[in-house]
């Protein structure tokens, strides 16, 4: 569905460098980098006044930037703001509509300001959009008796339905119950194969499950970018987690003398001892690792595997670290 800009730098939709927003004294955001590639599910991070709403402004060009700049398929999000928003579908947190009305009248009004063509392609439009976001049963029912969750997929559908290169989607599931949450997530990755999406949220099993990418914004400044699976990795390297019977002392000197082992981090519980092991090189640790350790017949191993991390973990250890740099750069300063 969506068209191809090849003016898009790289395989990004959405580049800014040094994006900044200042409402007198309060620095909003602070020299925003950012990079979104297309056709990813991009999450957007960060706790209540973090700067997201700010960005997503100044990505529709609601506002302007105090210093630095962007673009959106390869255009300036100042000077070209109105050729952006052609192509892109936004959602608010909370939409609101016309409750006399259906679903597919919805669309229709909608569709009004997008299309001129022949009634029966316009139709047709509204009936496919509605399908993709499974609402097509109740198309014609009037929106007073939808649920939460119906009401944000009527809302995407609503961005979606001028065939969007980019949707931004501000906080989609945010006051919806499990069900709901799970409806809104299973219509992103749905839409995934047609167009861009840049979340903002604070749901961070949403992102997890859904996500392909992520930043973190804390205090305005951008604290984290990765993809997904990067952060949940760790980040400084690959984690190996190994739970040990026995007297680990010897294996643990051998292990950390290894040049492709960077930390050995242990812990010690009910007669068992854990090790957190940071290994540079992953296929050597998939070689040897394991090997080492069970080469001391002293020592059985009762779990090994990779390490991953939950993004709560990533995400509170990132904002604190952050928060800790800032404190000890105020106190040399």
């Amino acid at each position: 569905m969506s068209t191809t800009d090849t003016s898009q730098t790289g395989s990004s939709v959405i580049n800014t460098q040094g994006l900044s927003k200042a409402y007198g004294d309060v620095q909003a955001l602070k020299s925003l980098d950012l990079q979104v590639p297309k056709n990813s599910i991009f999450g957007f991070l960060g706790p209540n006044g973090s700067g997201k709403t700010t960005t997503i402004k100044l990505l529709l060009g609601l506002a302007r930037p105090t210093a630095g700049g962007g673009s959106i398929f390869g255009l300036d999000i100042v000077r070209d703001s109105a050729k952006i928003r052609k192509r892109i579908g936004y959602l608010a947190q909370d939409p609101r509509f016309y409750d006399f009305m259906t679903a597919r009248e919805t669309l229709r009004f909608k569709a009004g300001f997008f299309y001129r063509g022949p009634k029966t392609e316009i139709e047709s439009r509204i009936a496919e959009t509605l399908e993709l976001v499974g609402l097509a049963e109740k198309a014609d029912r009037s929106i007073k008796g939808f649920s939460g969750g119906e009401r944000q997929r009527l809302g995407i559908a609503q961005a979606q339905i001028n065939y969007p290169d980019l949707l931004i989607l501000d906080e989609p599931a945010a006051a919806l119950d499990p069900m709901g949450r799970h409806d809104v997530l299973e219509v992103m990755e749905q839409l995934q194969k047609h167009t861009t999406i840049f979340y903002s949220t604070h749901i961070l099993d949403d992102v997890q499950r859904v996500s392909d990418a992520v930043a973190i914004l804390d205090h305005g400044e951008l604290v984290a970018q990765a993809p997904i699976e990067d952060l949940l990795t760790g980040g400084d390297g690959t984690v190996y987690s190994l739970i040990l019977r026995g007297d680990a002392t010897q294996a643990q000197v051998q292990v950390a003398g290894q040049a492709w082992v960077s930390n050995v981090k242990v812990s010690s519980a009910n007669g068992r001892t854990t090790w957190q092991v940071t290994v540079t090189d992953e296929a050597a640790a998939e070689a040897h690792l394991l090997r080492l350790v069970l080469s001391d017949e002293q020592l059985s191993v009762t779990n090994f595997g990779r390490k991953t991390f939950q993004l709560e973990e990533v995400f509170l250890n990132t904002v604190e670290g952050s928060r800790l740099e800032i404190e000890e750069g105020g106190d040399h300063g």
